[in-house]
């Protein structure tokens, strides 16, 4: 139980790690391309282009908390 509970902790870690908006932006773009390529639409943009965006908006925001 303690080997999966160390599992768990570092697969929490590593996924969410220290920002979970940029996980739950990923999250949020994947099922947005599953619904969207379902539909017949090309988005094999839309995942780099969101991570992109995420990342743009992490940085940002620490570069503004440091002034």
């Amino acid at each position: 139980m303690r080997r999966l509970e160390q599992f768990l902790r570092f697969l929490w870690d590593f996924v969410i790690g220290d920002d979970w908006r940029i996980a739950l932006g990923v999250a949020v773009a994947l099922v947005a391309t599953l619904v969207l390529s379902d539909s017949g639409v090309t988005v094999f943009w839309l995942l780099p282009v969101v991570v992109a965006v995420m990342l743009s908006l992490s940085v940002w925001g620490v570069a503004r908390s440091r002034r």
